[in-house]
């Protein structure tokens, strides 16, 4: 687990992080035959990182009925924040519409962990097993380990993304700048200017609009 911690630290890239979640659930859970990190925006659920198609196919089941394990999970930021469930088949009071649908898809049992709430996005990481009664107690204490690691680990990941996209945008639009400045004999403040009114006439991001002044050498 130690070991596995250094790993997800040392990924290049959130996708690459996220890939090494959900591979070490597997490697590291007994009972794991499969993983993946359900995101919700709104009621739209995007799937990260899966290691099996059935895990996509569990995460679009419950986003087509509005409801099953992933799905509250990734939407509960307050009280229980792990679920394990033993045996799929028995749970159709509690979500009558996914659970036989999930069990026709060859899912046993599941167990999953609340990820991360940042403002309305909410994540889970999720664990599946094609067996029923695969996870035990020991099972969910690792998923809970690996879970915090690798919350740590997507923060970090994210945080450093965040932190090249912002020095990627600032780059271009100083480029943007001087290309306005010598095509239109214009100062440093005036060049700006000149692209933050096209940006809010225009409905586009600044970002945007430096980077088409890049490409095309202007705004025409």
């Amino acid at each position: 687990m130690a070991a596995m911690a250094r790993d997800l630290l040392a990924q290049d890239s959130v996708t690459s992080t996220l890939e090494r979640i959900t591979a070490s659930a597997t490697e590291l859970v007994e009972g794991c035959d499969a993983a993946g990190i359900l995101i919700l925006r709104g009621t739209q659920v995007e799937t990260l990182a899966p290691t099996d198609p059935f895990v996509t196919y569990s995460d679009d089941l419950q986003q087509q009925l509005g409801e099953g394990p992933c799905f509250d999970a990734a939407r509960t930021s307050q009280g229980e924040r792990v679920f394990r469930i033993a045996d799929l088949a028995t749970e159709h009071q509690r979500w009558p519409a996914y659970a036989p649908r999930a069990h026709a898809l060859g899912v046993g049992s599941m167990m999953g962990f609340l990820l991360f709430t940042d403002d309305e996005d909410l994540g889970a990481l999720n664990l599946y097993s094609r067996k029923p009664g695969a996870f035990t107690r020991d099972s969910e204490t690792a998923g809970w380990l690996l879970a915090s690691h690798a919350a740590v680990a997507f923060s970090s990941a994210r945080t450093h993304a965040q932190m090249e996209r912002a020095v990627a945008t600032r780059h271009t639009i100083g480029e943007a700048m001087g290309i306005l400045m010598g095509s239109h004999h214009v100062n440093e403040e005036e060049a700006f200017d000149v692209l933050r009114r096209y940006s809010q006439e225009n409905n586009i991001k600044l970002r945007e609009v430096a980077r088409r002044i890049c490409e095309q050498g202007d705004l025409a």
